[in-house]
């Protein structure tokens, strides 16, 4: 099963959190893990992580924190996903098409889900490359009342 990680769950918050914010504003780790009710240590090496991978900017001294690095709109899901976990794989037979040559599963000649797990693979890997965080943090039009 698909599962990802608290780090992820955190990172996500912390980077719609950060494209809400007015332009040149700057949000401190520890106001956004007590605003969400967050570990504050934990917050921070998300951010630093997020930071090391080019999402956010790290403004030093009493009045710093972080901002965006790049327009929501240039910022993909699978890209936010892949710097705090790693490459999304369905099935550990994926890591040799993920790059990891050592990791290719032994049944891949003769396994009878291959091709539908790459499959998934493949369409879950487009979705979350389509997916960007302006679209994440998009508010659901209201309802007309009726």
């Amino acid at each position: 099963m698909l599962n990802l990680t608290k780090k992820t769950g955190y990172g996500l918050i912390a980077m719609t959190h950060l494209a809400s914010l007015s332009d040149g504003e700057l949000a401190c780790a520890r106001k956004i893990a007590e605003q969400f009710n967050l570990p504050t240590s934990l917050m921070m090496n998300v951010l630093k992580q997020l930071s090391a991978a080019g999402f956010v900017e790290s403004v030093r001294g009493a009045r710093g924190g972080y901002r965006l690095a790049k327009r929501p709109e240039d910022i993909s899901l699978a890209d936010l996903v892949e710097a705090l976990e790693g490459p999304v794989r369905l099935a550990e037979c994926l890591a040799g098409l993920l790059g990891n040559e050592h990791e290719i599963c032994q049944l891949m000649d003769r396994c009878p889900i291959a091709d539908p797990v790459h499959r998934v693979q493949r369409k879950l890997s487009e979705f979350l490359r389509d997916l960007t965080l302006d679209e994440l943090t998009e508010r659901p039009a209201a309802k007309a009342a009726g």
